[in-house]
């Protein structure tokens, strides 16, 4: 077996109860849209996957990621718990795009197809969630994530719940 040198990743992220004393108090369009212009910070979890440009507009999110050697997994492609991430991330955002002050989400499921492989070779990964149904306790959105060249990489569905927020204390 072949050795190569060890690689490193550092990365650093915003404290996440910045954008907590949000909720509650504003549209989750409005919160998506001062992340993007970096009014507050975007999610851990962004930093984590390496997530990079994000777009948001009422029912309609895009996420976008550079495919890197950590997000593989032992056979040479992206892990599939990236591409849920990935997908799970714009499903929710997209839902949560549509939601007014006082009103917060949980996921209660994201059924996912992984239809092809995903590496370096890749190029930018986009995934674009969409709400397809949302009701006053539950709404319905799906993702999908494209390579480089727009082939379909994984779909998925994702059922949220809805519920009211209480705004956090000041």
């Amino acid at each position: 077996m072949t050795q190569t040198q060890p690689r490193s990743r550092t990365f650093s992220w915003s404290d996440p109860s910045i954008n907590a004393a949000s909720l509650g108090r504003r549209s989750g369009l409005d919160v998506l849209r001062s992340m993007i212009a970096g009014e507050l910070p975007p999610p851990p979890v962004m930093h984590l996957i390496d997530m990079t440009r994000l777009t948001a507009e009422e029912g309609r999110v895009v996420v976008e990621m550079e495919v890197q050697e950590f997000h593989y997994n032992p056979l040479g492609s992206v892990h599939g718990g990236v591409l849920s991430t990935l997908l799970d991330t714009a499903a929710g955002c997209a839902v949560h795009s549509t939601l007014p002050a006082g009103v917060g989400y949980t996921s209660l499921d994201l059924n996912v197809k992984f239809l092809r492989p995903a590496t370096v070779g890749s190029g930018v990964l986009r995934c674009e969630g969409t709400v397809l149904q949302r009701g006053r306790r539950t709404a319905l959105a799906e993702a999908r994530v494209l390579d480089g060249a727009d082939r379909l990489i994984a779909h998925a569905t994702s059922t949220c719940l809805l519920f009211e927020l209480e705004p956090a204390a000041s």
